[in-house]
């Protein structure tokens, strides 16, 4: 044994603290770049389209590479996996940082197309730790805690939303996107330090790697086949899949949205509630746990989002559309950590990576085409639609208003509507009901040091 072995930390729940601490760090980093970056392609290109474009490419690798990236969880050691992940996110920022500062030194002129490619990099970056970090809760962490945990990891997420936008706004005008993207790397660093100070604990081999490693393309099927013969699952995941879609269409239209009828730094203070109700909703699950059924939270959660819509999409109001923003974003971390939980307890540790990388690819295929979506029915369909002489503004028009981003608030209530029909239809299948009931626990032993090392 090494000495850099004996001196890491292997108690499991010090290890998963670490890793989240580590997490919270780089997610605000991370949500300061987002914001920044977000805010200049729009009102450099003044285009729904091409701000949507961003939001596809950085969805796009999540599901391409999902497939690849679950297999390569399970059969490498997860924690070298997250270490070269962050290494390259690293890279990704750095890449950003270098196009800006050329932009400033005028060696060329920057165009919002020009982030497509490292915004891609960095969801691919993202894609591998993802997996890799869920697949190594459940090792981490007692089942009966699970919700918990995931709820500490939205948790992070959520601080990142909250008070990003706030930092960015001030950070943007002192130090300017250069310097913000700066702050990003060091956020990495942190992150990359505290897995440097863990050992996470590698699960058992299962039988096919007893038996000698399959072809990666068989093992990559594996996910779907354990999906696909548990009904109860494969509803839980087209469920997901609808949500997302209705999720990403909702979230990539927020800025233009607001932007219709505010200035940056409302839509700042905005993103900002929306951030509070995902940290609010974060610390809930991580003191609460979520309910004893799963299933509940995951639909009654969606249930709340969809009518959140509804208020978000009322004439243009800054506090009701941040109030709505906040209890939708409140919603997020109880659906996702209920859904989370049942995905962790029920599937065997040493197939979770392959198992939710097939989740992960079939839950985001639509996300996608939504992002890629969503500028051209903003800017062609539904702003039309609504403008002061459009086809609805004597119908619709009278409720929603008309004129500027009238056209996305249709839109937000359709998609409110199409969230609500989708938690009705879970509710009346039975094999969703009762997914807790009918598949047994994946057998989940205590969490314990590894022996002979100390946390």
């Amino acid at each position: 044994m090494t000495s850099t072995s004996r001196r890491a930390v292997t108690n499991p729940i010090h290890v998963f603290s670490l890793i989240w601490l580590g997490q919270l760090v780089s997610s605000l980093g991370t949500g300061l770049t987002q914001f920044s970056v977000g805010v200049f392609v729009y009102q450099n290109s003044d285009s729904v389209t091409e701000y949507s474009l961003a939001s596809f490419f950085g969805f796009l690798p999540m599901m391409l590479l999902a497939p690849l990236a679950g297999s390569l969880v399970d059969r490498r050691n997860r924690q070298r996996v997250m270490l070269l992940a962050d290494l390259g996110a690293i890279a990704t920022v750095m890449l950003m940082w270098g196009l800006v500062t050329a932009d400033r030194s005028g060696l060329w002129s920057l165009r919002s197309w020009h982030f497509y490619l490292p915004l891609a990099m960095g969801s691919a970056c993202s894609t591998f730790r993802t997996l890799a970090f869920s697949a190594s809760t459940a090792l981490l962490i007692p089942k009966q805690h699970l919700g918990r945990a995931n709820g500490l990891i939205e948790l992070a997420i959520g601080a990142g939303q909250l008070l990003s936008p706030v930092l960015a706004g001030v950070l943007v005008v002192k130090i300017g996107l250069e310097g913000v993207l700066l702050i990003n790397i060091s956020t990495y660093l942190c992150a990359l330090g505290a897995l440097l100070c863990v050992l996470i604990p590698q699960p058992p081999l299962d039988e096919d790697a007893r038996r000698g490693r399959p072809p990666l393309r068989t093992d990559i099927v594996l996910g779907w086949r354990f999906i696909r013969e548990r009904p109860g699952l494969l509803g839980l995941l087209a469920f997901s899949s609808a949500v997302n879609l209705f999720t990403v269409l909702v979230t990539v239209l927020i800025t233009p949205l607001v932007l219709s009828f505010a200035s940056p730094s409302t839509l700042g203070w905005v993103v900002t509630c929306a951030g509070s109700g995902m940290l609010f909703g974060g610390v809930t699950m991580g003191v609460w746990g979520g309910p004893k059924r799963r299933v509940l939270g995951l639909l009654g959660a969606n249930l709340v989002a969809g009518m959140a819509l509804w208020a978000a999409a009322m004439p243009a109001s800054v506090f009701l559309f941040a109030g709505a923003a906040f209890v939708f974003m409140f919603t997020s971390p109880v659906a996702t950590g209920s859904s989370q939980a049942i995905w962790q307890t029920k599937v065997p540790p040493a197939i979770q990576g392959r198992v939710f990388a097939t989740r992960r690819m079939l839950a985001l295929a639509a996300p996608p085409l939504a992002a890629l979506l969503a500028g051209p029915l903003a800017d062609r369909v539904f702003d039309p639609w609504m403008a002061r002489d459009g086809l609805l503004a004597d119908s619709v028009g009278r409720l929603l208003g008309t004129g500027p981003g009238r056209g996305i608030a249709l839109l937000y209530v359709i998609l409110g509507l199409l969230l609500v029909v989708s938690v009705l239809a879970a509710c009346l299948s039975p094999r969703i009901r009762a997914v807790e009931d009918e598949l047994p626990d994946a057998l989940l032993p205590p969490p314990t040091p590894l022996q002979g090392q100390h946390g």
